[in-house]
């Protein structure tokens, strides 16, 4: 959260876990909870236009996966892993692209709409 900072989000309660918006846009979410540990981690928000499977965003986040928790449905969030080796690399990489406004993250919720 320190890194993000200088974009003042707004943080919220969201499921097991914390919630992060940059205006009206979730971007990310920080997850922690021993019920299915291993989608702990950052779970970042593609946006409209990305591609889930993109080899650019793999080749960045070689660790980057879908949410087990959401199964098939819901294909737009990915996390980084907090047990995998390059965990905070990656994750203070996505705080960098999200400084940068990188349009590949973030979305409006419907609730926002």
């Amino acid at each position: 959260m320190d890194a993000l900072m200088p974009l003042n989000p707004e943080v919220r309660r969201m499921f097991s876990g914390f919630a992060v918006y940059l205006r009206d846009r979730i971007v990310c979410m920080l997850r922690d909870h021993p019920k299915s540990p291993q989608d702990n981690g950052v779970w970042l928000v593609l946006s409209d236009g990305t591609n889930p499977g993109d080899e650019k965003l793999r080749r960045e986040f070689p660790s980057i996966r879908r949410i087990e928790l959401l199964g098939n449905k819901i294909g737009h969030w990915l996390v980084i892993p907090s047990d995998s080796p390059g965990f905070e690399r990656e994750a203070l990489h996505a705080c960098d692209l999200l400084l940068r406004h990188d349009p590949r993250f973030g979305r409006i919720p419907k609730s926002r709409r």
